[in-house]
């Protein structure tokens, strides 16, 4: 019988994973809880409506369907049977195993305050993406209605919490939309006077960059008109806005871009984790007790040359790679590699249009470059030629035309209507 490799997550990890065990002697099951892998990078801009979402989403049974040892499974995982070596489906289904790789992501983090989640939805799906865009779109359509100054303003105030990239990310574009496209299509109301908050409870925006940058990004925004406010937390949302330390703040589209924690698989697993929920792992990127038992991504608390691994794409698909490389080499009974080494691909962020921010060691670069190089390296990393065509034809048409291209209100949203 051949190895059974049962694999949980069909994200940067986990499909990484599958494609590099191509030929290796081995069947192979990918559970998903969506028939789609997502290209995370760019979905702030399927919620701020300069994407479709086919255009960074794949269904993985289109990606893999000339994988004939793959069998792929739409299903949610409820439990893992360590003793009996199965894993086991919301439907009762078990599914054994002699090698597990867990790579369910990260979700949203609100530090204790769940509740805020229906009045400040997060951004780590579709579903979270065009709740977003919904709630964007018909805030400038309520502003259009609404029948005093005060409930006009608070339409058309936007607050974003967290200021890492894809806080800044975001109201990047929310000001290009407000200012920029919308004016000449409103009646009653003039666009340009939309408040664009972005609020961090830190020092500075984009911490994980040098202060250099940080600096530069912060002067991009506020000269395209978003108010930057850091060193205040947020200590309440609800449905009227926020709480800013302790001035309220009537705001009806508020974003959560401050926290991820990682998915429940330390749950299934019944192993240590960090204080996010990141699994503990070895450096071989298994459990410290089962190194048949692969933890990747998101879900994983690694470490390489003594500093936790940062939760993002490039290093996700290096975990998969490696972990690969490690059940190709057990199944030829050929010498392991060695540990686990994250080589960093540097830092990016776009600001909006002609304005982005990179790092990479001691090399930095701001302005139009850098927005160009940002754009070419995240169509590099699409997959498919027809994906990378699409989205670079829908930048090319927004840049030529100043129209943004997915301004649809098409359905009720997945968290709440307001």
């Amino acid at each position: 019988m051949k190895h059974r490799v049962v694999v949980v997550g069909a994200g940067f990890a986990g499909l990484q994973l599958v494609q590099d065990l191509r030929g290796s002697d081995c069947q192979i099951t990918l559970v998903d809880q969506r028939n789609h892998h997502l290209f995370q990078p760019l979905l702030y801009q399927v919620a701020t409506t300069l994407l479709a979402t086919s255009e960074i989403a794949w269904p993985i049974r289109r990606v893999l369907r000339d994988r004939k040892e793959v069998t792929t499974l739409l299903g949610t995982v409820d439990a893992v049977d360590r003793a009996r070596r199965e894993v086991l489906l919301r439907t009762g289904q078990r599914l054994p195993f002699d090698t597990l790789v867990v790579a369910t992501g990260a979700r949203h983090a609100y530090f204790g305050k769940d509740e805020w989640e229906a009045d400040a939805p997060g951004l780590k799906t579709l579903e979270d993406a065009t709740t977003i865009r919904r709630r964007l779109l018909l805030a400038f359509e309520r502003a259009e209605l609404a029948q005093t100054e005060a409930e006009r303003q608070a339409e058309l105030t936007f607050a974003v919490i967290g200021a890492g990239p894809t806080g800044v990310e975001l109201v990047g574009i929310i000001a290009e939309l407000a200012h920029r496209i919308l004016p000449p299509e409103f009646r009653h109301i003039d666009t340009r006077k939309a408040r664009v908050m972005l609020i961090e409870a830190g020092p500075r925006i984009l911490p994980a960059f040098g202060e250099r940058l940080s600096d530069y990004a912060r002067k991009a925004l506020e000269g395209r008109g978003v108010e930057v406010l850091t060193g205040t937390p947020v200590t309440d949302v609800s449905p009227a806005g926020i709480v800013l330390g302790d001035r309220p703040i009537a705001a009806r589209t508020v974003i959560w871009a401050a926290g991820v924690q990682a998915s429940r698989a330390q749950g299934w697993l019944e192993a240590p984790a960090d204080r996010a929920g990141r699994v503990m792992v070895t450096p071989m990127l298994a459990l410290p007790d089962d190194p048949n038992i692969f933890v990747l991504g998101d879900t994983a608390h690694v470490e390489s040359d003594g500093k936790p691994v940062p939760g993002v794409a490039p290093a996700a698909k290096q975990q998969g790679r490696h972990a690969a490389r490690i059940i190709r080499a057990r199944l030829r009974g050929a010498p392991e590699p060695g540990p686990f080494r994250y080589r960093h691909m540097g830092n990016l962020a776009t600001i909006g249009r002609n304005a982005a921010v990179i790092e990479y060691g001691r090399f930095q670069l701001t302005g139009w470059l850098a927005w160009w190089v940002w754009g070419i390296a995240h169509i590099y990393f699409l997959i498919g030629a027809r994906s990378r065509l699409m989205v670079a034809l829908s930048w090319l048409w927004i840049f030529l035309s100043g129209q943004n291209s997915a301004r649809l209100i098409t359905q009720r949203e997945a968290v709440k209507d307001p």
